[in-house]
């Protein structure tokens, strides 16, 4: 069997490897943006920050984000 077929053909384990390492953390930093463009601080300073770390840093700031935000206040 000829290799080059091969090649550029995506199975099953790429793309497996492709959802993990493309996809996911692209829809995450995705939904980090969208919930902080969303959210309601007190001090603008602070959403600045949030939005350079998640762009500079997409997965892992993204995570931070995703995890240290601050609790958003319901207002009826």
């Amino acid at each position: 069997m000829n290799s080059i077929f091969l090649i550029g053909m995506p199975g099953g384990w790429e793309m497996i490897i492709v959802l993990l390492f493309a996809v996911v953390p692209a829809i995450l930093w995705l939904v980090a943006l969208i919930d902080l463009a969303k959210s309601h601080f007190t001090d603008s300073i602070n959403k600045l920050v949030w939005a350079l770390i998640i762009i500079f840093v997409p997965f892992i700031g993204s995570i931070i984000y995703l995890v240290m935000k601050p609790k958003h206040s319901s207002k009826a």
